[in-house]
């Protein structure tokens, strides 16, 4: 199949609401309540993959990628499909961490199945799976593509150390976007966000999991090692600039309208969407500070007593193909986790796709790379206190 870039405006990250069910739920498994916890013995129940070929799996919507003339039709799907004869029911259900991880729980929390084989979900919300026993261990094994062309930086986040439990289906960078032709100037550290021309033109993302790591980093946090002070420290400071007026608001996915329209000159962004802007604004950039920013997943799992197993590690397994990560890759335009995809790409005839191989933000580079972590998880215990005090902040 032919690869071709893709844009949208839309994005696949997600506000966080810290306070919902699902992070009173995880708050109640910390402190020790035996409801939650599942045991490795209880996950697993007999698979039905040899003999019932089919699985069902729920990701984010504009998550994969489309055909030009039908955009029912996913064409590394339907290849998948044809390949192994294993039929996907793909649903486009989760359009918020919380809100899915609140559908399936009950579930999940009474030993149940969910009726779902592979689902997508954000870091942070898969180490509270993690931590509650509701996903099983993939067997690498069976996995020869994943073992082989996993990212070495996404291979074992505290969370999931070894990628036991989950596996990236994209990656991406929280960082900073500016417009440079009507800033003037560019923009380098995170401090940078707080000079005197920026003020009421700056906004912050307004979900706990997606603001604190990049602005921990700014003040020399190691931020897979932070604490609660460097948390509270954050807060203070940001305390200080809403009070002044330098920040215009905090935002979900919406942050994007306000740069296009120049309300905003700089802001905290997610890099598959500046990628979707630039098609449109190539003064439009995005920067890693040199501080350092924060590399995230959205990473596939398999939940509790799902019923087709194998047929969804062999799922997970395909995409890790190079020629298909670079085909996927080439169309949402967030971090590809399979660096061999950039070859792939690279040799591609059509000249915008081969372009995208050179893209840092598709493809870190070496320097780059060195100013990437992955943030430590906010902890079931600490969830509670710190999305207390910073959605009074926020205002949520």
């Amino acid at each position: 199949m032919p690869l071709t870039p893709k844009t949208s405006a839309r994005s696949r990250r997600s506000l966080l609401r810290a306070l919902g069910g699902g992070a009173v739920l995880g708050g109640l498994a910390g402190c020790g309540v035996p409801a939650a916890y599942v045991r490795p013995g209880e996950r697993a129940v007999a698979d039905l993959s040899a003999r019932d070929k089919r699985l069902t799996w729920a990701n984010w919507p504009l998550y994969i990628d489309t055909d030009d003339h039908d955009p029912n039709r996913r064409p590394t799907l339907a290849a998948f499909e044809k390949r192994t004869g294993i039929s996907v029911e793909y649903t486009e259900e989760i359009n918020d961490n919380d809100e899915f991880f609140g559908k399936i729980s009950p579930a999940l929390m009474n030993h149940q199945r969910t009726g779902r084989d592979l689902i997508v979900m954000s870091d942070w919300m898969c180490a509270r799976f993690v931590r509650l026993g509701w996903v099983q261990e993939m067997d690498r094994a069976g996995q020869p593509n994943v073992a082989e062309h996993l990212d070495p930086q996404l291979r074992s986040p505290a969370f999931d150390r070894g990628r036991r439990y989950s596996v990236p289906w994209q990656s991406g960078i929280t960082g900073i976007a500016y417009d440079r032709r009507r800033l003037g100037r560019e923009i380098r550290h995170v401090s940078d966000l707080w000079a005197s021309d920026l003020k009421g033109r700056v906004t912050l993302l307004s979900g706990l999991d997606e603001a604190f790591a990049l602005l921990m980093q700014g003040n020399g946090v190691d931020i897979t090692r932070w604490t609660a002070a460097d948390f509270h420290q954050v807060c203070d400071q940001v305390e200080k600039y809403v009070a002044q007026g330098h920040i215009r608001r905090f935002t979900g996915n919406d942050y994007t309208k306000d740069l296009v329209s120049g309300d905003v000159l700089a802001c905290q962004a997610y890099s598959g969407d500046v990628i979707q802007l630039q098609a449109d604004n190539p003064h439009i950039r995005f920067v890693v500070p040199e501080e350092g920013a924060e590399l995230w997943a959205d990473s596939l799992m398999i939940p509790d007593r799902a019923a087709h197993k194998r047929n969804a590690e062999r799922l997970v397994d395909y995409y890790y193909a190079p020629e298909v990560a670079a085909e996927l890759a080439a169309w949402v335009n967030y971090v590809c986790p399979v660096p061999a995809a950039q070859d792939v790409l690279a040799a591609a005839k059509d000249k915008d796709t081969a372009a995208l191989a050179q893209n840092p933000l598709i493809f870190p580079d070496a320097e780059m790379r060195k100013r990437l972590v992955i943030a430590r998880d906010i902890t079931s215990t600490e969830r509670v206190e710190f999305a207390k005090r910073w959605n009074k902040i926020v205002g949520l």
